[in-house]
């Protein structure tokens, strides 16, 4: 049997990178007389923007650190160990760049072996140990913590999750195992499973606290001074820790139903993580923690070689790092400041773009519409929605005082935009409307103000053409809700100057959204690759195949919800238009399908109603329908509608509507909910073989979002 040293010493071998956490030891008397106390730091030596994560050689060092205090802990010198973080930052977890650089599964299974069995020893040490959490803890990080005695956190704490289910993994090293122990089934379900699914939610100080995971909570300010006193008191006896007995009955096994359910409605059994967490969950019942880790163990390696997991990091980077650089963009000092915004329309959609702007940049936002009472509506929007962030606590009366004096709308564009740096228009989506507008804009705003269009599938280059300057037009497309997906399509037309689209990628960050540069093409990205998967389950339903049939073949792909269901979100009008824009473009593969022009013109608002609280065909739209008598099995329907998607991004990267597959990703995981676990969808499309067998190659490289050859 290797010992976890060359265990740990083989897998730096594989990973000469690494980021190296250091664990410092140092020793002192505790408050009250309590004794001499060892305590680790973990620290990377980089600022809190580079948090401390755990690869090979981080591990050792802390095993390292833990032969110390052993000793010591076994010869009488110190009375207790504790453990705790630099500033801001406790330990984020295994350092997944050392992940993907792992090809065979004996490799995978040392690193699992290797946590365990470092972190397993701050248990068995001969004095009591205490986990400081005194800031953001996540994966391994927390798990470290569960490992020992007690814990004590930060009430400044931002962010302390187990994310793995999020990327594609299990808590692997104590977290399905100990976490249940510790505060009982349902509560560890919520945070590994329901957390993890829901966008990877992060818990705060007081939610740990509450939770149990920690024993006391103390102030950022003198977090670690407050812990010592506090854990000085507990070792002479003065503070018992009580500890609520575990429910091993019947709730054990309703907790992981519970998380059962909530995978199925999240992943539809698309990905694997969340149920072998629940598994290991599960069997932990019995209190046995060594027959955990080994479960731990081998469910980390088998999913470290698998797709899911590879895509998760690939989708994690794509939106972390391809997400804040994008490819494309100009130079970022041609950007011109913007200290004043109008925004053309105040109807929802403007409303929603006048608040954005107002919250992120801070400067006058003027609205304008073609009636004094659709100006004061779109500005009373604004002035409710301050005041839902004032009763939430999320802004101060100042603050609100300052933003809602900051929005006005006028009936006069050349009174509201003359002094404008940044116009934006979000009126009705026609070409002939559209250029009226931005005629009237330029005719009053100053030269060198961008005019921007949130348009979702017209030509910005034929917006602009009819203008002096068309130059400075820049499609800018948010997605809906605004104040939710973080993607902005900017567009560039044909004539847009570089200066035009550096300031449009300057506000967008400062929007704090994900920019994406893309060809002025139709639809441009997401609304494209949508309008064609949409398209294709309109077309197997209009030739016959049953409505639930065609919207079940694609659950696997683990969508935020069904095509229709998505139709009704987005309006089934919008849809309607968004597929004759296409059509004019691409008869020969993108088709208007009757019944959706049916369902339209009968006024009705989706294809569900939900009077039993799930969706059931609406009787009404059933009638609408005329279907003709070829049926597809859901099989045969996902295949039809994998190989569209499959040939709509080959030929859209072929076009050069963006730089790469990545920016396809990008796009469909920031503005349309597309699920981290699949990476987007050309890993997906790459792992089942649809790339190949459409277009006769894969989108990304092998070992791009799956496992190195």
């Amino acid at each position: 049997m290797s010992t976890t040293a060359e265990l740990l010493k083989g897998a730096a071998e594989l990973f000469p990178d690494e980021v190296v956490t250091q664990a410092h030891v140092r020793h002192f008397d505790l408050p009250l007389g309590a004794g001499r106390f060892a305590l680790i730091t973990l620290d990377n030596g980089l600022d809190h923007t580079k948090p401390t994560t755990f690869g090979p050689q981080s591990l050792a060092n802390l095993n390292a650190a833990v032969d110390q205090v052993e000793k010591e802990a076994a010869d009488g010198e110190i009375v207790g160990v504790g453990i705790t973080g630099k500033p801001f930052i406790f330990a984020v977890g295994a350092d997944l760049k050392g992940v993907e650089l792992l090809k065979r599964h004996e490799d995978a299974l040392a690193i699992g072996k290797g946590g365990h069995d470092v972190f397993k020893r701050l248990a068995h040490l001969a004095v009591p140990t205490f986990a400081y959490y005194n800031g953001a803890a996540m994966g391994g990080g927390v798990e470290v913590g569960l490992h020992c005695t007690y814990r004590t956190v930060s009430a400044a704490i931002p962010a302390f999750s187990l994310p793995e289910v999020f990327l594609g993994l299990v808590p692997g090293w104590g977290g399905c195992t100990l976490l249940p122990n510790l505060i009982g089934a349902d509560k560890a379900v919520s945070v590994i499973i329901e957390n993890s699914l829901n966008q990877n939610k992060q818990l705060k100080g007081q939610q740990v606290h509450e939770l149990g995971i920690a024993d006391a909570i103390f102030e950022g300010a003198d977090f670690l001074e407050q812990s010592l006193i506090w854990t000085a008191s507990v070792l002479k006896g003065e503070i018992v820790v009580e500890r609520p007995v575990i429910d091993r009955g019947k709730a054990w096994d309703q907790a992981v139903a519970k998380g059962r359910f909530i995978a199925d409605s999240k992943v539809h059994g698309a990905a694997p993580a969340a149920y072998r967490a629940l598994d290991i969950i599960a069997a932990a019942k019995n209190g046995d923690l060594q027959q955990g880790y080994d479960a731990e163990d081998t469910a980390l390696a088998d999913l470290i070689m698998g797709g899911e997991l590879r895509s998760g990091i690939y989708a994690f980077n794509l939106v972390q790092k391809r997400g804040k650089r994008p490819a494309g963009a100009p130079d970022k000092n041609l950007a011109r400041p913007v200290t004043k915004v109008g925004v053309v329309g105040a109807g929802l959609m403007a409303s929603q773009l006048a608040l954005l702007f107002l919250r992120r940049l801070e400067v006058p936002v003027v609205l304008t519409d073609i009636d004094q009472e659709r100006i004061d509506k779109g500005v009373g929007y604004v002035h409710a929605e301050i005041d839902k962030l004032l009763g939430k606590g999320r802004i101060n009366q100042d603050k609100a005082n300052r933003l809602k004096a900051l929005v006005t709308g006028v009936l006069d564009k050349a009174e509201g935009f003359a002094d404008a740096d940044f116009v934006i228009e979000a009126v009705f989506e026609e070409m002939g409307v559209k250029q009226q507008v931005f005629a009237e804009v330029e005719a009053v705003a100053p030269a060198h103000a961008i005019l921007a269009t949130n348009t979702s599938s017209l030509s910005v280059s034929e917006m602009a053409s009819k203008l002096k300057h068309p130059e400075r037009v820049v499609g800018f497309h948010f997605f809906n809700p605004v104040a939710v997906l973080p993607l902005l399509e900017i567009v560039r037309g044909e004539k847009t100057d570089d200066a035009s689209l550096a300031t449009a990628f300057g506000v967008a960050k400062k929007l704090k959204k994900t920019a994406v540069l893309v060809k002025d093409a139709p639809a441009f990205v997401v609304n494209r690759i949508l309008t064609r998967f949409m398209g294709e389950i309109q077309n197997v339903i209009d030739e016959g195949t049953p409505v639930e049939v065609a919207e079940k073949a694609v659950e696997p792909l683990g969508l935020p919800m069904s095509p229709l269901v998505l139709l009704e979100l987005v309006g089934p009008a919008i849809g309607l238009h968004v597929s004759e824009t296409l059509n004019r473009a691409f008869p020969d593969r993108f088709t208007v399908s009757p019944n959706l022009k049916a369902v339209v013109e009968a006024g009705k608002r989706g294809f569900y109603v939900y009077d039993s609280g799930k969706p059931e065909l609406d009787p009404e739209v059933a009638a609408l329908l005329k279907q003709g008598d070829t049926v597809l099995t859901e099989e045969q329907v996902r295949a039809r509608v994998l190989d569209a998607v499959a040939q709509e991004i080959g030929l859209m990267l072929d076009e050069g509507v963006v730089a790469e597959a990545q920016d396809i990703d990008l796009c469909l995981i920031t503005g349309a909910g597309w699920p981290f676990h699949l990476g987007g969808i050309t890993p997906y499309l790459d792992r089942e073989g649809v790339s190949e067998r459409v277009n006769g190659k894969r989108f990304l490289e092998a070992g791009v979002a799956s496992v190195p050859a």
